[in-house]
């Protein structure tokens, strides 16, 4: 059974930090592309990051440049670093497993969901 399982939210000030990570199971984890969506009150989900099973990141606008997503494949696990966060970074965090290799922004192009970490930008 395929699961993930969201680790490393919490509370942070803006300009701070956060490294979040999902921890996967019940497929052959460096075969699929990874993504990290997330969502805020009252808001859609929306695309934060990508990486392909060759390592190929992808980032939206919006946090290019301070969001850095990784993956140990030895360690089934992706992680996502998060620098200089503002309060409109806030949010329910979703690590999802791709369809395919390639990664995408799309979260229809991703087929099984984690639980879900919290992450709050205040002070």
């Amino acid at each position: 059974q395929v699961h993930l399982v969201e680790s490393g939210g919490g509370l942070a000030r803006p300009g701070g930090s956060l490294t979040l990570s999902c921890a996967a199971s019940g497929f052959r984890f460096s075969l699929y592309a990874m993504g990290w969506f997330r969502q805020a009150p009252g808001k859609e989900r929306e695309f934060v990051a990508t990486i392909s099973s060759s390592d190929s990141t992808y980032y939206p606008d919006s946090v290019k440049g301070r969001f850095v997503m990784s993956r140990d494949n030895t360690k089934n696990t992706v992680y996502l670093r998060m620098n200089s966060l503002k309060p409109e970074d806030a949010g329910i965090y979703y690590c999802a497993k791709g369809l395919f290799g390639s990664g995408n922004s799309l979260s229809r192009a991703y087929d099984v969901w984690g639980q879900g970490t919290q992450v709050t930008v205040s002070g």
